[in-house]
Parts: C-alpha cells; structure tokens; sequence
C-alpha cells in the first residue's frame, strides 16, 4: 500500500545545513500552495504564511530567535535561503493545531518536490515580543497573530539524515 505521498511521510528527515543557493520559484509556489490546503478546524483557515527571503529580515530574525534560545553566535536557522513563518490566528480555538498542520504539510511537500527542511521552533516568543509586532505591522499583518514555527527551506550541504527506528510502544490498537 506505498504511495507517493506515504513514501515521503516516512524518508522526509529535518536538514540542519545548507547551501547557498535559492530555491526556485516554481518549487516554493508549489510548497506554499500544499501549506494553504492544510486541513484546518471548520475550514477557517486560521494559518497565515510569510516568506522571508531578503538579508536584512533574515538577519534580523536570526538575531531575535538565537538571543531567545539563548545563543546569540548561532544561526539557527543553519543558513537556509528560505524562511517560511506560519503564524495563526488566536482567535480561531484551532490555530495550534492548524498551524501545526501548515507546518507539515510544507515539510512534506518540500520533500515531494526534492527541497529540504526543517522546523525551527520560538516563532511564538519572537512575534509576542514589540519587536515581533512591529515587524508584522511593517509587513501589512492585522490581528492578534501568533508564532506557530518557521519553516525553512533550501538544498542540504551535508548527508541527509538517516532514519531513527520507530519507538516499539509507538502505536495503541483498543
């Protein structure tokens, strides 16, 4: 019972190294387009994406999210070209959930389309900070918006990562 898309569910791996190279258009429109077809709670659509591709904003983001975690001389987002935040919208009482969703999809459809990726977490503690704010009015974002996760995207300078066995009580049938 392979598919395409179960194939990819279980080889896609998070990739912590990057080249220097941009992503083309056509393969990130299509990784987009996947993230907005995420399922979400009565189809409000709660998520909403951010592509963020110019220096200035990606250095500014890297500073504000390392300092976060505590490690102001790392990047941590290892150098990938493309940083793609999702945020939602609080109001929605799914926005969690369906911007978790977004986040998945984007990976996996990154995958199908042979980019890599990788989650990178503390989006809710940047954009809950004044700087956060400021940056979504500057970028036209109306709303009580929150950081679900970054995603980011370009092509791996390293071997991909291998696959971790499956944890034996993964799975409960009743």
């Amino acid at each position: 019972m392979k598919n395409d898309i179960l194939t990819a569910m279980e080889e896609r791996r998070s990739v912590r190294k990057y080249k220097d190279c941009p992503v083309e258009e056509e393969k990130l429109d299509a990784i987009l387009r996947a993230g907005s077809f995420a399922p979400t709670g009565r189809n409000l659509q709660s998520p909403i994406m951010v592509v963020i591709r110019d220096a200035a904003t990606r250095e500014q983001l890297t500073r504000m999210n390392a300092e976060i975690m505590g490690t102001p001389e790392v990047d941590p987002f290892y150098g990938a070209p493309v940083i793609v935040i999702v945020l939602a919208d609080r109001s929605v009482p799914t926005y969690i959930e369906d911007g978790s969703l977004v986040m998945g999809n984007l990976m996996n459809a990154a995958y199908a389309v042979g980019v890599d990726s990788c989650w990178i977490h503390r989006a809710r503690q940047e954009f809950e900070s004044d700087e956060g704010k400021a940056l979504l009015r500057k970028w036209g974002i109306e709303g009580d918006y929150v950081g679900i996760g970054h995603c980011i995207l370009g092509y791996r300078d390293c071997e991909y990562p291998t696959t971790r066995p499956r944890k034996e009580n993964y799975i409960y049938k009743v």
